[in-house]
């Protein structure tokens, strides 16, 4: 069975969404790095405590951190019996998905899929307005879409050339999208 998944996909594809579903549906660590960035800091650990005073001067937050809170987090799975787990927002670009594979090889748990959530960038954009952040206008958003192309759209071949891409219209209601991400995992 596949138990270790990586999500990709544009802003407003729903990937957040799918993974909290399918998470809870198969018992999976939902890995979210926003998500796991506020838990680090909430919890008051060192890793959090570096984040904090990262966040605080206004930076992103290193590869580096954001790849010792992945371990982090993946060790103490392991050590509480194992389990999948489900990467959301992680990596970004092709040097993060290095890492990030250097990494889960060290820890013996390679990704077993990556779901690509395709939508068209009028969906996208619609779907990203309906939402109503202050932040979200049509510039805004066609701006995050670029960007997404220029950064992420790489991991797209990398992952296609590592055998591990599927891809998964993203358009639908959110059972639909579910039952055809779940079509992907036996």
């Amino acid at each position: 069975m596949k138990q270790r998944l990586l999500f990709l996909g544009p802003p407003g594809a729903g990937k957040g969404t799918q993974a909290q579903l399918l998470a809870a549906e198969r018992q999976l660590l939902h890995l979210s790095t926003g998500d796991l960035l506020r838990g680090e800091v909430a919890a008051g650990t060192e890793l959090g405590q570096e984040a904090e005073a990262v966040m605080a001067r206004g930076e992103l937050v290193s590869d580096a951190l954001v790849l010792a809170i992945v371990r982090s987090r993946l060790e103490q799975q392991a050590a509480g019996g194992g389990g999948g787990w489900l990467l959301d927002g992680f990596p970004r670009n092709v040097t993060q998905a290095d890492a990030l594979r250097e990494l889960l090889e060290q820890l013996g748990q390679p990704i077993d899929l990556v779901v690509l959530m395709e939508l068209t960038d009028a969906v996208l954009i619609q779907r990203l307005l309906s939402r109503g952040r202050a932040d979200d206008n049509e510039a805004v958003i066609r701006h995050r879409l670029e960007v997404y192309r220029e950064q992420t759209a790489p991991l797209i071949a990398y992952y296609r050339e590592a055998g591990l891409l599927q891809a998964v219209e993203a358009d639908g209601t959110v059972e639909q999208i579910a039952e055809r991400i779940t079509g992907l995992l036996p």
